[in-house]
């Protein structure tokens, strides 16, 4: 018997859904790649015995990619967020997504090759543009305003004032 996760993200890619599955799987920690499933018979976007689906995890998230052709594309309404614990960490993943075809987007946002959005958003971001003192909170928070990936530093000798 199969065992299907009662909710799971479906992403829906061009043809491609392999590719990122495994681009994910050897980027992120508890990434895998789960079953490819092909299609039973032909269908718009692709013939029988193509991968119609396939079956992966980023970072523990259940999540389905469904090759279903060039019909919608990925915009920034969804996006994973990664909580990174240093620059090191925050460098590693923005570099990885950004030079693999991906592109850079403001605030710690960026985009990887086939349009899904990232938010590399260190913890110490979080932590400061969420303290209870408001005013090392903005100046903190203006300092991400300026950014495309997060400079932890910077954000940090901001808070500081």
């Amino acid at each position: 018997m199969m065992n299907i996760a009662k909710n799971t993200i479906c992403l829906w890619y061009d043809n491609d859904a392999e590719g990122a599955a495994r681009f994910y799987a050897e980027t992120f920690p508890d990434s895998s790649i789960g079953t490819l499933h092909r299609a039973p018979g032909d269908y718009p976007s692709g013939k029988e015995g193509d991968v119609l689906t396939v079956e992966f995890t980023v970072m523990g998230v259940a999540c389905v990619g469904l090759n279903g052709g060039p019909t919608f594309k990925h915009n920034e309404a969804f996006s994973f967020q990664v909580a990174t614990e240093d620059q090191d960490e925050t460098d590693r993943y923005w570099n990885a997504i950004v030079g693999n075809g991906g592109q850079e987007s403001e605030c710690g946002w960026c985009k990887d090759k086939w349009g899904i959005s990232w938010q590399i958003t260190p913890i110490a971001l979080t932590k400061a543009y969420t303290s209870p003192d408001r005013v090392a909170a903005k100046r903190a928070f203006d300092a991400m305003m300026m950014m495309k990936k997060i400079d932890i530093s910077t954000i940090e000798a901001a808070f500081r004032g």
